[in-house]
């Protein structure tokens, strides 16, 4: 079973992004990882590059926290790559603690 979470919108600065993530998404993170999902994916709004070390850090942090449950993190994007990205997130057995953006460009086998 896979659980999926968005955090919705989030304040521009970085700083200021971390704290209400803490404190506005991690108890309902939490309670979402208590079901016992296999796979947990926190989907965080398009951000300015100053956002990816902190939420590499709470993505890397929670999945630690929770194994054996496998907890991802996904950077919003277009719409038909977030369900390629979902897809894959829950195929992927091996992966945890990743975050991962979301550009809409599907990866294309060479002929």
């Amino acid at each position: 079973m896979q659980a999926i979470y968005r955090t919705g919108p989030m304040p521009a600065n970085a700083l200021e992004a971390s704290s209400a993530f803490y404190a506005e998404h991690l108890v309902a993170i939490a309670e979402l990882l208590a079901d016992g999902p296999d796979t947990l994916v926190v989907i965080f709004p398009p951000a300015t590059h100053d956002h990816r070390g902190w939420r590499r850090a709470a993505i890397a942090d929670l999945a630690r926290a929770h194994a054996p449950t496998r907890v991802l993190g996904l950077i919003d994007g277009d719409p038909a790559g977030v369900s390629r990205a979902l897809a894959y997130c829950e195929s992927a057995e091996g992966v945890t603690g990743q975050l991962l953006a979301v550009d809409g460009n599907p990866v294309k086998n060479p002929a």
